[in-house]
């Protein structure tokens, strides 16, 4: 389940050296940038952040904010086809809800689309662009291989002075879409292929969303942001290791425009997550195909999502600095990050009774009519929470799995003859079971109380061993509990798991169960967003999307105990 062992993730106090902060360091003791430390959180607006996104936040805030310095958000908006102000606004929202704030620093890759066509002009009259009217597909016959070199374009060699009026042409919309690129002049033969004259403009007849259709070409992402990353004086730009291929073109783009000190790409492991998918284009096709409830969907690794789930911006950014910053790509075990969450919440949420799968129990001894409000800790391991009074009355719901009417030996909850306590209340015993006629299904206990047992009395006569949760009948409120569990499952080797492949994706088919359940009557008067514990079931929160009027609908966030068992 993964290549870490998440015991000793979680008991490493040590963290790992961030290498990253090293390379600061160093820059900063030499003067490379003055007493400058200035990075940015650069998405692209064509979908949600996911929890990958979240480290890379984590990372270029909080280094900013290490060095006294500065981090801007700025949305790579080169791609006119794929983005959407919807995107935009939900990464605003993410980083916010993080706890990052861009302050006056919000820019878009769009805002220098005049400049970035301009030092297009300049790298043509350098002779280091030509325009090329190779198709796509020839393009990349011609790029050669990792053993082939490439072979140069026939329109190569064109003059400065037909490159100049064939780019001006592109520009006031011409040509169609894929007839001509503009390409950097670099080396056909370089063992990088990221160099073989790669593809800096490309025409594109599509309505940009802040543009509009001021423009028909548009910049690639491996001119523009270099580009965008010295007009805002970024010192120190971080991105994720598949970068580490085209770092040779970003310092050409910048070498070859003249930019003084210019920005020093560093490139990190991006994260990777068991039973999670971290592509955006995967996690979009699950969301436009109706495999998940939107974006937003809990069970989605997206920051909406999690949020949504009810994970914590602390929580989050606690995993995000237990996991550190490596060069070296693994995998992370997911139960890293449901520590985290359990973590922050054990302390800081109320413990509440909430019966999932009801059972109907009545206590015949027990006066008809008679409600004892018993008082309740809210949290056991925090006195400081005070306490609640919860209704008790003659007829109450327990879990239908805290019965066994023929029970193996070690089975310490509700059977017939045995007796249990009821959490803060009474010791049971049951008496009698109550079966459907047709379908045998146990339907209703009878049971009888000690009065004596009371909890809080003193009572120390004898001792039981279960102690189950419970709601009263006449005061519980319906609820609608959807219990979440990991959306892709590992590679099943053995075959024992019925899965959904979509996409190279297994999906799991039982990813969510939706249970009709009771909860105790103080569950109603909390907000949307609000966390719990439910009493020996997981932590829970009142999800903000679907609860409405007298629909109050709980999310599991994560169970109480981890799966993960080590090898």
């Amino acid at each position: 389940m993964g290549n870490n062992n998440v015991e000793n993730e979680i008991n490493n106090s040590s963290l790992p050296t961030n290498f990253i902060h090293n390379i600061i360091d160093k820059d900063l003791e030499e003067g490379t940038y003055g007493n400058r430390v200035h990075t940015r959180f650069p998405p692209e607006p064509n979908g949600y952040l996911h929890i990958g996104h979240a480290k890379s936040i984590c990372l270029n805030f909080g280094t900013a904010k290490k060095y006294n310095g500065l981090c801007n958000l700025r949305f790579d908006d080169t791609n006119p086809v794929k983005e959407d102000i919807e995107y935009i606004e939900s990464i605003q929202r993410d980083v916010k809800w993080l706890g990052f704030d861009w302050e006056d620093r919000m820019y878009y890759a769009s805002d220098y689309f005049e400049k970035l066509y301009d030092y297009a002009i300049e790298l043509i009259k350098k002779g280091k662009a030509y325009v090329c009217d190779l198709s796509p597909d020839e393009i990349r016959e011609y790029r050669g291989t990792l053993t082939e070199p490439g072979k140069e374009s026939p329109y190569r060699n064109r003059s400065v002075e037909e490159n100049l009026d064939l780019f001006k042409r592109m520009r006031d919309g011409e040509f169609p879409d894929g007839a001509r690129v503009l390409r950097a002049k670099i080396d056909m033969a370089s063992p990088n292929l990221n160099m073989r004259d790669p593809v800096l403009y490309r025409i594109s007849h599509a309505t940009h969303h802040r543009t509009g259709d001021q423009w028909c070409i548009y910049p690639m992402y491996d001119y523009a942001h270099p580009i965008s990353d010295a007009i805002e004086g970024i010192t120190h730009s971080i991105c994720t290791l598949e970068f580490e291929d085209h770092r040779p073109l970003y310092d050409w783009v910048l070498k070859e425009l003249g930019f003084p000190n210019p920005p020093k790409q560093i490139e990190f492991a991006r994260l990777e997550l068991t039973n999670t998918v971290m592509s955006k284009r995967k996690l979009r096709k699950l969301v436009e195909e109706g495999y998940v409830d939107g974006w937003d969907d809990p069970r989605m690794p997206t920051i909406s999502g999690l949020r949504r789930r009810g994970y914590t911006p602390e929580a989050i950014k606690d995993f995000c600095e237990r996991i550190g910053v490596a060069k070296r790509i693994s995998t992370v075990d997911i139960a890293l990050l449901e520590h985290c969450i359990r973590e922050d919440l054990k302390l800081k949420e109320p413990r509440m009774m909430a019966v999932l799968r009801p059972l109907k129990v009545v206590i015949t001894n027990y006066p008809e009519g008679q409600v004892e409000y018993l008082e309740v800790e809210n949290n056991q391991e925090n006195p400081e929470m005070g306490y609640r009074k919860v209704p008790f009355s003659r007829v109450i719901y327990i879990e239908q799995d805290d019965f066994m009417e023929n029970p193996p030996k070690k089975f310490f909850r509700l059977s017939p003859g045995n007796e249990v306590r009821l959490k803060n209340a009474y010791f049971i015993k049951c008496q009698e079971v109550i079966k459907d006629e047709k379908t045998g299904e146990i339907i209703e206990l009878h049971c009888t109380y000690d009065p004596q047992t009371k909890s809080g009395s003193g009572f120390t006569e004898r001792k039981v061993k279960g102690t189950l949760h419970w709601v009263s009948a006449a005061h519980a409120v319906k609820a609608e509990v959807r219990l979440y569990d990991h959306l892709f499952l590992e590679e099943d080797q053995a075959g024992e798991v019925d899965s959904i492949a979509m996409d190279g994706m297994n999906l799991n088919p039982k990813s969510l169960e939706i249970l009709e359940s009771y909860v105790e009557p103080a569950l109603a008067e909390f907000k949307p967003g609000s966390r719990f514990q439910f009493v020996r079931q997981g932590y829970f929160c009142i999800d903000t999307k679907d609860t409405a009027g007298d629909k109050l609908v709980f999310n599991r966030i994560v169970s109480l105990k981890s799966s993960y068992k080590p090898e």
